[in-house]
């Protein structure tokens, strides 16, 4: 069962190595600041924080955090369908800035059943919450259980639908359970796509090659295609689905009913 917002806070007071953590006094501290204060703020509140690391928004995160601290862990799901082109993305962001990036892999017992029952495609058919749920969220709830915070490359004009109401730093009420608090940082919640390129652009921060290739919202190679001129990003996301609100599940919170 999710926690709510007042439990969460109270769960953070009672905590030990949280005592002077306030998520409503940090929201209205963060709200409207920039990627650098924000992550600057996340670095110095939490030792054990992690940066998730898949698309251009996050590779710009870790610029910036190794800007900040030459201590930052980075993971990134690799759910086995991933484009090649990003797999040699992951290995460029690596050399190029010398860090480590942890590999979290789905469940290979529960991989195996699915795919023997279903097949490889199965999500043409019934959607893809089931193999997301085994390829992407199941591996990232056992990585979040083992930190205190986590930090993202989410943005507001992403999804009109649901990242609208999202602040810049909240609790996960997704993946925090009834006796831990998981906080999530959004630095670059109030940027545009435009602003995430100018500043690539600016400090030759890597990125995939497919974005030369139409491809804007990346995700695993079955399910991303490239889109037209003046088309939203994930328009190119599970196309085949109908309706707007298009989330993975990693970011389940977003979604309203």
């Amino acid at each position: 069962m999710a926690m709510t917002l007042s439990d969460s806070i109270q769960l953070i007071k009672t905590n030990k190595t949280m005592t002077s953590f306030n998520i409503q006094s940090l929201q209205s501290e963060l709200a409207d600041k920039n990627p650098r204060t924000i992550l600057k703020k996340a670095l110095e509140q939490f030792d054990n924080i992690a940066i998730s690391f898949s698309g251009a928004e996050d590779v710009v995160l870790i610029d910036m955090a190794l800007k900040i601290s030459n201590n930052v862990s980075v993971f990134s799901l690799d759910t086995g369908r991933l484009h090649p082109e990003t797999y040699r993305y992951i290995e460029k962001v690596r050399k190029h800035y010398q860090i480590d990036i942890e590999l979290l892999t789905p469940d290979r017992d529960v991989l195996d059943a699915f795919v023997k029952s279903k097949g490889l495609f199965s999500f043409y058919d019934d959607g893809h919450q089931q193999c997301c749920g085994i390829r992407k969220v199941e591996p990232l709830q056992r990585k979040l259980t083992q930190v205190d915070a986590w930090i993202t490359g989410q943005r507001k004009d992403q999804s009109l639908d649901t990242r609208q109401d999202i602040p810049e730093v909240q609790i996960d009420s997704a993946f925090s359970g009834a006796d831990r608090t998981l906080v999530k940082f959004n630095p670059l919640l109030n940027w545009s796509s435009a602003q995430v390129w100018d500043y690539i652009e600016a400090h030759q921060v890597p990125y995939n090659e497919l974005h030369e290739k139409g491809y804007i919202s990346i995700g695993c190679e079955p399910c991303t295609r490239a889109v037209l001129p003046n088309q939203h990003e994930r328009v190119g996301r599970w196309w085949w689905e109908s309706g707007s609100k298009k989330e993975c599940g990693l970011h389940a919170a977003n979604l309203k009913d």
